[in-house]
């Protein structure tokens, strides 16, 4: 069997352990609103009373010949062993009783967090849990949002449905959940993808000691663009620069004692690629 098939498949056993946990250790004994399918059937049935398991099976059977039908057959397939291995998981776990007391609301947490972290793992092979995260990995292949933004807005919006039947405060508690799910589904996903990192544009009228001080205690290199002052019409050298989380500080530190009038833009860049970050520096 091919050596990347076996990885995915590992990815998508210990993603769907991992959900089967956050459901019932976190969500099921504390009477969590979250988001997902389960959410979903939870937050309609006071309305339409149909009954929630019923409603969401149709809604998975729905959801997966939808995903497999745009996302492609490894997409089906990978989602096909999740979807069976989740009842499996959830017949030996719900025979563990967690005796550890928590707050709600930390309970929430945890549960998004490793409920998130499962959903990641299982994401990162192209494949899905099945459930409300094929509707963001549908926009996401057509329009290129992030997933955990998307993941945020589906399971946010799900979670406020409850609010009419079990309360704001009950809802609120449910979203711990949805955002905490979303960091750590974008830190799988984003896992090994290239350094976290920040772009800064530097404009100075020392910006030669600048380069020249970045190079020496920082090892970068750094881009000098001529910019033109929108007002003044002024030409002047803009440096441009990426540097580690780490060397972030430093940076500045050297910005401030060179020229403390200097104007400065930091952007966060999440991937960064090449000399000095994904394999090392052959010089400056």
């Amino acid at each position: 069997m091919d050596r990347k098939v076996i990885k995915n498949l590992i990815f998508v056993v210990i993603g769907t352990f991992l959900l089967t946990v956050s459901v019932q250790f976190f969500i099921l004994p504390y009477h969590i609103l979250s988001g997902g399918v389960a959410g979903l059937a939870v937050a309609f049935n006071p309305f339409f009373h149909i009954d929630e398991t019923l409603f969401a099976n149709v809604l998975v059977l729905v959801l997966f010949v939808i995903g497999a039908w745009t996302l492609g057959k490894e997409f089906a397939i990978n989602t096909m062993v999740s979807s069976l291995l989740y009842p499996v998981f959830n017949g030996l776990l719900s025979h563990i009783a967690l005796s550890v007391e928590i707050p709600t609301i930390l309970a929430s947490f945890y549960a998004g967090l490793i409920g998130g972290a499962g959903i990641g793992l299982v994401m990162r092979t192209g494949a899905s849990t099945g459930g409300m995260d094929v509707p963001p990995l549908i926009v996401h292949k057509y329009f290129g949002v992030k997933v955990s933004t998307l993941v945020i807005i589906t399971d946010g919006l799900t979670v406020l449905l409850g609010v009419a039947a079990y309360g704001l405060s009950a809802a609120l508690i449910g979203l711990v959940s949805v955002f905490s799910a979303a960091a750590a589904i974008d830190r799988v996903l984003s896992y090994g993808q290239g350094s976290r990192a920040k772009s800064v544009q530097i404009i100075s009228e020392h910006w030669e000691e600048i380069v020249l001080e970045v190079s020496q205690r920082l090892k970068r290199s750094a881009t000098v663009i001529q910019s033109t002052g929108g007002f003044t019409k002024e030409v002047k050298p803009m440096v441009l620069c990426a540097v580690s989380d780490k060397q972030y500080s430093t940076l500045m530190a050297i910005i401030n004692e060179i020229d403390d009038k200097a104007f400065v833009i930091t952007t966060d860049a999440s991937d960064m690629h090449g000399e000095g970050f994904t394999y090392p520096s052959v010089g400056i």
